[in-house]
């Protein structure tokens, strides 16, 4: 049922060489990333995961300079042997799954202006480096994320199931949250780089339900404002282990869809 051999996005001529020019960022890049950077990490101490905060300093990031793809994929090489691959902007559904899948995530160099501080309409390099970066260092965390990709490719091809598979990527790799030491912590990217969101999701307005494969892929998103209902795992062993629920869900969806 393979549309497509998950080879092919290697070679795909849709995905242009890039590389980080990190002798090009400009004074107003660093200052923007010193600022998102500082501002959010004030809050993430008793916010934020365990597991992100201690991958934030095995993977080296700091207020003190833009992240480097470069250091930063040979520590990852060691750890988990991911990878991060430059990427323009958005990329289509087969290439990023197809990406995933190969342990290479894809990330956007640029960095937003200083007059768009709290809001853009695509994420951009401190989204993706500093909020999903350092979970590439856990072994389970990026287990899941490749046998995801994997579910993806087999059905690329079918719109309704990229769109329930999405339900399950948002909900857990952006906006999951995860309960530590019986608190409720955020591991979620999209939450992880948005000041307003981090507060947001762990006070009593929103619901922060039990992470359940079925009740996920039955739970549309919101990209325009903040959630309002998170689902929360146990540890990432437990998202590793629902992925054969994932496509037993997914095949039993597709079926009544039909």
């Amino acid at each position: 049922m393979m549309a497509r051999k998950p080879d092919d996005v290697l070679s795909d001529p849709r995905l242009d060489p890039l590389k980080q020019e990190y002798g090009s960022y400009s004074q107003e890049d660093f200052e923007v990333w010193k600022i998102l950077f500082e501002r959010q990490y004030k809050i993430l101490p008793g916010a934020a995961s365990e597991k992100f905060l201690e991958g934030l300093q095995t993977i080296g990031f700091s207020a003190e300079g833009i992240a480097n793809f470069e250091e930063a994929n040979k520590r990852l090489a060691d750890i988990t042997g991911w990878a991060i691959h430059v990427v323009p902007g958005l990329i289509d559904d087969d290439l990023f799954f197809g990406l995933l899948y190969h342990k290479r995530f894809p990330a956007s160099t640029w960095l937003r202006k200083k007059e768009s501080l709290d809001y853009l309409e695509e994420p951009d390099m401190f989204h993706d480096a500093f909020a999903h970066l350092p979970l590439l260092t856990d072994p389970d965390y990026t287990r899941f994320l490749k046998e995801l990709a994997g579910i993806a490719l087999k059905f690329i091809d079918n719109p309704l199931a990229i769109d329930l598979l999405s339900r399950v990527y948002w909900y857990t790799i952006e906006f999951g949250l995860i309960r530590e030491r019986g608190a409720l912590r955020i591991y979620g990217a999209g939450i992880l780089s948005s000041a307003g969101e981090t507060k947001y999701c762990l006070s009593e307005e929103p619901q922060q339900l039990p992470y359940d494969v079925e009740m996920v892929m039955n739970t549309p998103f919101w990209k325009n404002k903040f959630q309002d209902r998170y689902f929360v795992i146990d540890d990432f062993e437990m998202l590793y282990a629902s992925v054969p629920s994932i496509e037993r869900n997914l095949v039993d969806l597709l079926e009544k869809g039909e």
